[in-house]
């Protein structure tokens, strides 16, 4: 097995010089197809890169009106969409998507919201590359399948165009590579549309961390636990790609959520980087299940009646260059109450938000009162909050956090400021998908931690979160609704 698997890779010319193969990727695979995958996660991981420009602090130039292209009606999209019709300085150009019953709810969010209509796009699949090609779109913003994320932000930046993407950004360490690479070339953002950043705890928690509340930070966890079985399951995404990624990756492939907030209180590609990280999982003891019991029933279900599904829980640890570490958890299809347990521990405070409520401890080993809480609350609210919160609340989405997140995103293009989340924390962020892939399937063994800022991390500068600059842009009260529909969230 080994002989035959060797001299494929060589035929193939995946074994190149100065890359060391694991023994566990030859004999433990289950196809050449996979050998390839996992070979090509260890190359480009080594490769060798330089930056050509970079993006970090970067500030495209100021634009008055932000002309948006918008990708995807389905699930998440008409949520996103009417938050963004609800800011200053938005215009929506155009509308896409396949369905056209989902272009129906766009055409409809429009109206209701008081403004004009969009050109609307989706006659073919790839229909929205003709959107991407017209002159008069300044932001390219897409919440589609995962297998169009790369490909629709990379097309928009090559046409002139700024992105915002829906987590993961990409799904191979090539591909986060392209993200990086075409914002460097083009001078245009790519932004993962992580709203967990934008959390309030976390908010507060960064700007205490910036404030010295923490000392430093020595370790931080981080997870996102969600039992979307049913939703896997359910019959709502097209072609069913969200339970086919649950067939085809064994590893963490939602990461996001956890570790954005605190690679931002740890300042990772900004003064420090990951450098190792190690994957373990476990088996599968609900998506083979499920999907028999549900074959039974329905012949629609039968094609995934497969023992070949990833296992429930996945855990990983990353270690930093500066010697901290981070726990990284991901599992959506066991019966456990939500969390992305959000833990920061630093020399003088620690800070964890999952088991509810939010709690924090200055040292003393104990957990501080609710009147204690409330009073770090406001002495360390950060200036967005104090500005946007009571909206984002009312506004809805994830309890607000969706629409602050949106808001900052239109203030900075129009203000001419750096995003809070660049291409390198796209791509990083992205990257642990295929790093734990890859840690997975070779027993567990660490993998390196590709620097996407290729070395510029030492003199970035942490994200900018004192409102001093902008923060002028409105939002359109009269379009605010606070009933349940409008509200609705698609986690």
């Amino acid at each position: 097995m080994k002989t035959s698997r060797r001299t494929f890779l060589k035929s193939a010319g995946t074994l190149t010089a100065g890359v060391v193969i694991s023994p566990s990727i030859i004999s433990c695979n289950k196809s050449k197809n996979e050998d390839v995958k996992f070979l090509n996660t260890l190359n480009e991981v080594r490769k060798s890169r330089k930056q050509h420009f970079n993006m970090c602090g970067y500030a495209a130039p100021p634009m008055e009106t932000v002309r948006i292209g918008f990708i995807g009606l389905g699930n998440r999209g008409p949520s996103s969409l009417r938050r963004l019709c609800l800011i200053d300085g938005v215009e929506i150009k155009a509308i896409c998507d396949v369905r056209p019953e989902s272009l129906a709810k766009g055409r409809k969010i429009l109206a209701d919201t008081g403004l004009p209509p969009a050109d609307e796009y989706g006659k073919t699949e790839d229909d929205w590359k003709n959107m991407c090609d017209r002159n008069d779109i300044d932001l390219i913003y897409q919440v589609t399948p995962w297998r169009l994320h790369t490909p629709v932000s990379v097309y928009a930046m090559e046409h002139d165009k700024h992105a915002a993407v829906e987590m993961p950004a990409a799904l191979t360490i090539e591909d986060c590579w392209k993200l990086v690479e075409t914002s460097e070339r083009t001078k245009k953002h790519c932004m993962m549309l992580e709203n967990c950043c934008y959390d309030f705890f976390e908010m507060q928690v960064l700007n205490m961390a910036r404030q010295g509340v923490f000392g430093e930070i020595i370790h931080a966890e981080a997870a996102y636990i969600h039992d979307q079985l049913g939703i896997a399951f359910g019959k709502s995404y097209p072609e069913m790609w969200l339970l086919k990624e649950s067939q085809t990756r064994n590893g963490n492939h939602y990461p996001t959520h956890g570790l954005g907030p605190v690679c931002q209180v740890m300042n990772i590609n900004r003064g420090d980087r990951m450098t190792k990280l190690v994957s373990m999982q476990s088996n599968d003891f609900t998506y083979g299940p499920e999907a028999h019991r549900l074959a039974q029933q329905d012949d629609f279900y039968k094609e995934f009646d497969t023992d070949s599904y990833r296992g429930n829980m996945n855990t990983s640890i990353i270690k930093t260059e500066k010697g901290r570490t981070i726990m990284l958890q991901h599992d959506v299809s066991s019966p456990r109450p939500y969390s992305r347990i959000y833990m920061v521990s630093g020399t003088k405070a620690v800070a964890q938000k999952w088991p509810l409520p939010p709690r924090i401890s200055l040292g003393n080993h104990e957990w501080l009162s609710e009147a204690e809480m409330k009073e770090l609350e406001e002495k360390y609210t950060p200036p967005i909050v104090k500005k946007v919160g009571d909206l984002a609340k009312k506004v809805g989405g994830h309890g607000g956090m969706d629409f602050m997140m949106d808001w900052r995103l239109i203030d900075c293009l129009r203000n001419g400021l750096p995003l809070d989340q660049n291409v390198y924390d796209a791509a990083l962020w992205s990257s642990m998908v295929a790093l734990t892939e890859w840690s997975v399937a070779n027993d567990s063994e660490p993998i390196e931690v590709p620097d996407f800022t290729c070395g510029a991390y030492k003199a970035n500068q942490p994200i900018d979160i004192s409102m001093e600059k902008g923060g002028n842009t409105g939002v359109r009260l009269e379009s605010i609704k606070t009933d349940e529909s409008v509200k609705q969230q698609n986690v």
